[in-house]
């Protein structure tokens, strides 16, 4: 799996707020929209992680820090990038930029870690190795 991962968005009309501007906790759902198309990359969808290996990725914890304001139509690309694995977690960092034709704008930073967990009693459980092996870095 590549180490930095990109994808990018449109905004519309429904992520804005009466502002006018991408409404905050909506790059929060642009960054899980990111980290679920870095897994789809690395050949591994959700329901893949349901149905064979009875595991879920769950949000343990975000800091998001907002830089700039996106808006309606804007263009953003997401980045993803894995700052560390656990035994049964990751942590990502990840960035929200507009790409304008004055160049690139830092709109969002944030530091999202997830946990893996069973699906029967959501318990913390070790990311299986057939998962870590798709999604660890190429060395």
């Amino acid at each position: 799996m590549q180490s930095n991962f990109t994808w990018n968005i449109r905004v519309y009309y429904e992520d804005t707020d009466a502002g006018g501007v991408v409404f905050y906790a909506n790059y929060l759902k642009f960054f899980e929209r990111a980290r679920t198309e870095w897994l789809r990359a690395a050949g591994i969808g959700q329901q893949l992680l349901t149905e064979t290996h009875k595991v879920v990725f769950v949000v343990k914890s975000t800091a998001v820090e907002y830089h700039a304001p996106a808006k309606l139509d804007d263009e953003l690309k997401l980045s993803v990038v894995v700052e560390r694995f656990g035994r049964a977690s990751v942590q990502f960092f990840q960035e929200a930029w507009r790409i304008g034709a004055d160049g690139p704008h830092l709109l969002s930073t944030g530091r999202i870690k997830v946990g893996c967990v069973d699906t029967a009693n959501f318990r913390p459980v070790a990311i299986p190795d057939a998962i870590l092996a798709r999604i660890r870095p190429n060395e």
